[in-house]
């Protein structure tokens, strides 16, 4: 059934694409930030395209520093909590800012690089006529130029359907290809020859500090007697047809005289589960690395090429979109990035940042308990920025925004499973850190162990960033999102709603009375900002009942009353929580007539801040809406224009779906546009606003942080379809430099397909395919004195709120229109 009902999606995309879903270069890349990604949702690789000393990056999605989690690191601490909450009541902030400190564990591990491949070209004469491009509709990314008369060609992509990741190279001329290739890695890896090919084999180190620890002697520690801490790997690769003669020399692999060689490169580890010792209990890489590469000898590149176009294109072509083209639009993508950047127009590259997104997501997050992490797949690091890791007060989330909406809904499994893992560890968190017996806490920061304790080496960290016991709230929505857009009642029953209950039944004990007998949180924190003390200049980070605390329970309440009630499950605790509910500490205008982020009306000590976690109700929740209160929305506004349109870049793509929530295309253009920003790859962290895109068009923070591309995916998205209300609201959002455009496959809520076709600004047709049957909630795009009529028959079904009200029958599509 969810084969025939993905099929039927990809029905509704465009027969042939107008725009072109390539990004393409006249030169090499000299930076990581130039690099093409290339990945199957567990291989990755990052291709340079040199001519004459090709660089490619090596990564596998499962290998990254440590062992399973310590469950238990810091004991006992959860006795703190009393005094802490004491100390926040009677406004001894300094005290309590300290005492959260002990309420800290380990810090999370990192994600390790796997290592490079170098391949050397004999070429003498100048190269000419360059091109490097990734087609997003194949997944291929293409070297060509010229040597005097004789044209050169490298073909590149992964497959999820062969699990290797494959290249082909070509000369015009019989005998002109001459090369060499090397692997290496950072991992103090082995190496072997065996028959046509290369082997290196390591382990990945048993412990990486977190980049921003700084340099010191015991940052990477390598040996764990234990055999519970570091992942072993494998990389093979093999030539597997050419015409020319192939030698092992001095740990190279040498092709001569040939004018077509087919290599094939398998990756496999350990990893066997985050609560498994990945060396003494781990699977055996050697074997896996070998069957894949023996399955995939056994076929030929047509047949490789032909099994991956198959495999990805049934995942890409669910979704087409056009908007208007601008001359700009022809130009190489650094090129016209920049151009961008300067104020040239270029409306349709929204459309190829769209397209770019979702083959991110589908190359980044396909392999079960190990999602796209803060770089997707793509590292070159042995200590990169933030451990590479799952940051879920808010970065990890914003990875699978555009999972749903954007017809990916399988992209999101990963991250349900590493949900799964981070609530059997979190039993432990909500226990040890807590003093909670019931359900399971996550903070900031999880790996591919499935931390969920408080980072901070036991008192180093920041209150503002280490303590969030409620990450497992925000966590829980990506849960419900998935059965929201599916409509699948067993995935609701066996997976979502048990964890759901869970983080509720935590959150029902962590949650306490204040004076005035309101449910609040204590301590709370509004990641990652500070407040100074009313009348002084003192700053401080932890305080009781945060906007973003209580806005994630009420979304968590939310979500398990209605799943209960969908499952018809649970009567006493629905009411338990909805009773709960209705005490929580409300949302509250400040004098200054924003939303209010703390407790109190304190004043923050950087306004300008990243971090929106005061508006996480408006997107990505559906608390606050123009649409259920405006006093409470426009206090939002006023808050996100306090902020401002800097920021890092995951910042900026933030505000996009912000402002979309607000109904302001034009803001919400503005700040995509600001998003596409040409930066360089300096490789240095900043968080004063220079966020902007590198010339790969991946995310600058700086530096590369994948859930900007994802952010800004799910904005552009958000600007064409929303669904949050209830209803299907199509084109909500859309700036006046869209005045003609189309679209099709984007997914509602409910579980239908929709496209829509617009010109000079104005709804001409939407179209509709329900995956599954049911009443579908329509907002009147059309002008009121119109009729409407869905595939030739006039609609007369609307509610007392004028929404329209179609009944459609699973796999049913409608064409609706208005005449005069």
């Amino acid at each position: 059934m969810r084969s025939f009902l993905f099929v039927l999606s990809c029905l509704v995309a465009f027969s042939a694409q107008a725009q072109d879903d390539r990004i393409w270069y006249r030169e090499p890349a000299k930076q990581f930030g130039e690099a093409l990604p290339l990945g199957n949702g567990r291989i990755g690789l990052m291709v340079y395209g040199d001519p004459l000393h090709e660089k490619v990056h090596l990564n596998e999605a499962t290998l990254w520093a440590g062992g399973p989690a310590t469950l238990a690191p810091n004991p006992g601490v959860y006795q703190y909590l009393p005094e802490i909450r004491r100390a926040l009541f009677n406004h001894e902030l300094r005290k309590a800012d300290s005492l959260t400190k002990k309420l800290q564990g380990l810090y999370t591990e990192s994600y390790a690089p796997l290592g490079d491949l170098q391949i050397d070209f004999q070429h003498t004469g100048a190269i000419q006529q360059y091109t490097r491009t990734l087609d997003l509709r194949n997944a291929t990314a293409t070297i060509q130029y010229k040597v005097g008369i004789v044209a050169f060609t490298r073909e590149m992509f992964v497959s999820a359907a062969d699990q290797v990741a494959v290249i082909r190279f070509r000369s015009s001329s019989k005998g002109a290809l001459n090369l060499s290739m090397r692997q290496s890695s950072q991992l103090k890896p082995q190496f072997a020859l065996m028959e046509n090919g290369l082997v290196m084999k390591g382990k990945s180190p048993a412990h990486a500090d977190p980049n921003y620890l700084g340099e010191k002697p015991e940052a990477i520690i390598w040996n764990d007697p234990s055999g519970c801490r570091g992942v072993r790997f494998e990389s093979r690769l093999k030539v597997i047809q050419t015409d020319g003669t192939v030698r092992g020399k001095d740990g190279a692999l040498e092709v001569h005289n040939a004018s077509a060689v087919v290599v094939l490169i398998s990756i496999a580890t350990s990893f066997n589960g985050f609560d498994k010792c990945p060396d003494k209990d781990g699977k055996d890489e050697s074997a896996l690395a070998q069957t894949a590469l023996e399955n995939a000898s056994a076929k030929t590149y047509d047949a490789l090429l032909q099994n991956h176009q198959h495999d990805y294109r049934h995942l890409f072509d669910r979704v087409a979109i056009e908007l208007p083209a601008d001359p700009n639009s022809k130009l190489p993508t650094n090129e016209r990035l920049k151009a961008h950047t300067n104020g040239a127009p270029d409306r349709s590259f929204a459309a190829l940042y769209l397209q770019y997104g979702r083959y991110l997501l589908i190359s980044s997050s396909r392999t079960s308990g190990a999602p796209s992490n803060l770089q997707g797949i793509w590292n070159q690091l042995m200590r990169p920025p933030w451990s590479s890791n799952y940051t879920t007060n808010i970065n990890a989330e914003m990875n699978y925004w555009p999972a749903e909406v954007c017809n990916l809904t399988e992209m999101h499994l990963p991250m349900i499973g590493l949900i799964g893992n981070m609530a059997i560890t979190g039993a432990a968190t909500a226990r040890e850190f807590y003093g909670i017996n019931e359900g399971w806490s996550l903070n900031h920061n999880s790996d591919l162990w499935a931390t969920t304790n408080p980072v901070g080496n036991k008192g180093e960290g920041s209150p503002q960033w280490a303590t969030f016991p409620l990450g497992g709230a925000w966590a829980c929505k990506d849960l419900f999102d998935h059965y929201q857009f599916t409509g699948d009642k067993a995935y609701l029953k066996d997976v979502a709603y048990p964890l759901m209950k869970s983080q509720a039944q935590f959150v029902s004990k962590w949650l306490i009375s204040d004076r005035q007998g309101r449910l609040v949180t204590a301590p709370s924190t509004s990641p990652e900002n500070e407040y100074y003390q009313p009348g002084t200049k003192e700053h401080y980070q932890t305080s009781i009942a945060s906007t973003c605390d209580m806005s994630l329970v009420w979304d968590l309440y939310t979500n398990v009353i209605e799943a209960s009630e969908v499952l018809s499950t649970d009567k006493e605790l629905r009411e338990d929580l909805i009773r709960q509910r209705a005490k929580l500490f409300p949302l509250t205008i400040n004098s200054a007539g924003l939303l209010q982020e703390w407790y109190e009306d304190y004043e923050d000590v950087d306004p300008q801040h990243r971090h929106l976690s005061h508006l996480v109700g408006l997107y990505p929740g559906r608390q606050i809406s123009p649409r259920i209160d405006p006093v409470i929305a426009l206090g939002a506004q006023k808050a996100l224009e306090k902020r401002g349109d800097g920021g890092t870049g995951w910042a900026k793509s933030w505000k996009i779906s912000l402002w979309a929530r607000l109904y302001d295309g034009k803001h919400a253009y503005k700040l995509f546009k600001e998003l596409l920003h040409y930066t360089e790859d300096g490789g240095t962290i900043s968080y004063a606003g220079k966020g902007g895109t590198y010339p790969n068009l991946f995310c600058a923070h700086p530096p590369f942080q994948i859930d900007g591309n994802f952010g800004g995916t799910a904005g552009i998205a958000e600007m064409l379809l929303q669904s949050h209300l209830g209803y299907i609201d199509v084109l909500p959002a859309i700036p006046d430099d869209w005045s003609d455009g189309r679209f099709d496959g984007l997914v509602a809520r409910g579980n239908v397909v929709v496209g829509a076709t617009w010109k000079k600004g104005k709804t001409t047709e939407i179209r509709l395919t329900a995956r599954q049957a049911g009443r579908i909630l329509l907002k009147n795009p059309f002008a009121p004195s119109t009729s409407i009529y869905a595939n030739g028959k006039l609609i007369d079904g609307f509610t007392a709120e004028g929404l329209i009200v179609l009944e459609m029958k699973q796999g049913e599509s409608m064409r609706i229109g208005a005449k005069n």
